[in-house]
């Protein structure tokens, strides 16, 4: 797929990234080969292959669910302008 540099420009403010037309323009090749690349991707029959979320078959070592900390909230909430039930009270920002 080749893009022109009109396809960079919109993509750039679309993106909110300010670029000139020199920047623009230096573009427009390295994203066409992207794109190309992509495009060859496409072509590949994928259609036997298992979906996988990790191409090495492990699993997360996770740590033990205890508890490590004491806790502290009464402390925690001595500083703080306006509390209740162990809550603190912030000012209503939605109406």
């Amino acid at each position: 797929m080749a893009l022109e540099l009109e396809d960079v420009k919109r993509a750039a403010h679309l993106a909110r990234l300010g670029l000139d037309d020199a920047e623009a323009a230096s573009y427009v090749d390295d994203l066409s080969r992207i794109l190309d690349m992509a495009d060859r991707l496409q072509v590949i029959d994928t259609q036997h292959v298992a979906p996988m979320a990790h191409s090495l078959d492990t699993t997360q070592r996770l740590r033990a669910d205890e508890v490590t900390e004491p806790n502290q909230r009464e402390l925690f909430q001595r500083c703080a302008p306006a509390t209740e039930d162990g809550l603190y009270l912030v000012p209503r920002v939605v109406e």
